[in-house]
């Protein structure tokens, strides 16, 4: 169990506060341009949602230079917000930014967000709700539809339902989706939303967990609260939010650590909580909270090239890596598939006059869009069971083979970027709505080939526990028999 997050700043604040029946927290590291409309949007929801509670909202900021932390404690007092919300609510709404530690030398969202626990333990709240601060589509209605469930529902934890772009949310619908509702039987669609609602009894049971590693200190740590709340037996559910529109990642430029951490705390769960997961078949739905929101998200460009390009290029460096982690027919499928992207990216580069193999635009040439790169190497396809194959075969190496973890996760990269690549390939006609059934048609993949992965890992771990005797019975230095002297 790592240390305490509460320094004695943090301490004085929340003797201050005393305590609170409903805490919204924010994470943030220089968000200086969309704070301030996060802070107006839950403060406004606390007003008017919970008027007869004791609120209070917190800002743990990473130490943002920009002025994040000050803007939080300058954007409109709640006196504002109950003028113009015309809801006098019984308890004055406190409003705190602090700096948070690291935990255990590792700073990060999941070391921010274990401050905002044991704040919210300390304070006994009975919910506590988290929203991202790069949030541009927030509305003072999304802290009612996170908390509502667990404060009149008896919901523990609460997890978004989103109308995103279909480019968006590569590492959800390609990784974290699909394996959480085929090992764990839940179809929770927003396993890593981002946005959430707590209750006090699961915080509590977060804060007594042993298996914080520095991933979930970073961006692991929404795998972490999914799968520690569903091995754990809370009641979930998901909430509809709308659309989300925050800051969009590029998945070949800019998420490659995600990644890592996110698929890397997701397969050492699975490892350690293979008892649960192992005898369920099939999956069913989670409830759902608040009204169908139908909203345009905001678009998103993705480099297809790039991603192609990458899958390629980490075939020339990592195919004996491959070997090692993917069974011998999947590896052939994936160098063949990797082989394929590269010839079709390094054409399609030369055709559109862009940067060799890298999709990148050149002097006095406009980058084309996703479509257009993505229609220049529309032959290519990743199958839907090959990929689902492949994460097996990456999850058993991650618990039973001797490839370190953040080397498997390295290697696992690139052939992400080559699955997604894919699927933009492959949705870049449809529409959101039909771009989804393609997300769970994959999804439905992952259950089919569920025993795949249970027969190879229980033979796995018969095999592991057979080596794990036979040394056991070995004779040692100081057992051995001593030997009769030749005559």
């Amino acid at each position: 169990m790592p240390s305490s997050a509460l320094t004695p700043a943090i301490k004085d604040e929340i003797a201050r506060l005393g305590s609170a029946d409903i805490m919204v927290g924010i994470p943030s590291f220089r968000n200086a341009a969309t704070i301030g409309h996060v802070v107006r949007a839950a403060q406004a929801g606390l007003v008017q949602y919970f008027p007869d509670l004791r609120p209070v909202l917190v800002n743990a900021d990473a130490g943002s230079p920009d002025g994040t932390q000050r803007i939080v404690v300058e954007t409109e007092p709640p006196g504002y917000v109950e003028q113009i919300l015309l809801v006098h609510p019984t308890n004055r709404l406190d409003r705190v930014s602090l700096t948070y530690p690291a935990v255990d030398g590792v700073s990060g969202k999941g070391a921010a967000l274990r401050t905002l626990f044991e704040m919210a333990a300390a304070l006994e709240v009975e919910a506590l709700v988290v929203v991202d601060s790069d949030l541009r589509s927030i509305v003072p209605e999304w802290i009612e539809l996170l908390a509502g469930p667990i404060l009149k529902g008896g919901y523990d934890f609460v997890t978004p339902l989103y109308s995103r772009h279909k480019y968006d949310g590569t590492i959800t619908n390609t990784v974290t989706y699909p394996v959480t509702r085929a090992l764990y039987g839940h179809r929770i669609r927003q396993p890593i939303g981002g946005d959430f609602g707590v209750s006090g009894d699961l915080i509590r049971h977060y804060l007594a967990q042993e298996d914080w590693t520095p991933d979930v200190s970073r961006f692991g740590i929404d795998i972490w609260m999914t799968t520690t709340a569903l091995t754990g037996g809370f009641a979930v559910c998901q909430t509809r939010l709308g659309a989300k529109i925050h800051d969009p990642k590029d998945p070949g430029s800019d998420l490659g650590p995600m990644f890592r951490q996110v698929v890397g705390t997701l397969m050492t769960m699975a490892r350690d909580n293979a008892e649960r997961w192992l005898p369920i078949t099939g999956s069913h739905d989670v409830p759902a909270y608040g009204f169908e929101r139908y909203a345009e998200p905001a678009p998103l460009e993705v480099n297809t090239l790039r991603l192609l390009s990458q899958f390629h290029e980490g075939s020339l460096t990592l195919a004996d890596t491959w070997q090692r982690i993917i069974a011998p027919d999947n590896w052939e499928q994936v160098l063949g598939l990797a082989a394929e992207a590269g010839t079709l990216a390094e054409a399609a580069a030369h055709r559109l006059g862009l940067g060799r193999e890298s999709g990148e635009g050149t002097a006095g040439r406009p980058m084309p869009s996703t479509d257009e790169l993505s229609d220049a190497v529309a032959g290519f396809h990743f199958p839907d069971d090959l990929w689902a194959r492949v994460v097996y075969d990456i999850l058993l190496s991650a618990s039973f083979g001797e490839t370190e973890m953040d080397r498997l996760m390295a290697a696992f990269v690139p052939i992400y970027f080559g699955r997604v690549g894919s699927l933009i390939i492959e949705d870049r006609r449809l529409s959101e709505e039909q771009a989804e059934e393609h997300v769970e048609r994959q999804a439905r993949e992952f259950e089919l080939r569920k025993p795949y992965l249970v027969e190879r890992w229980r033979e796995a771990a018969s095999a592991a526990q057979a080596a794990q005797t036979a040394h056991a019975a070995a004779p040692t230095p100081d057992t051995a028999p001593a030997v009769e002297p030749r005559r």
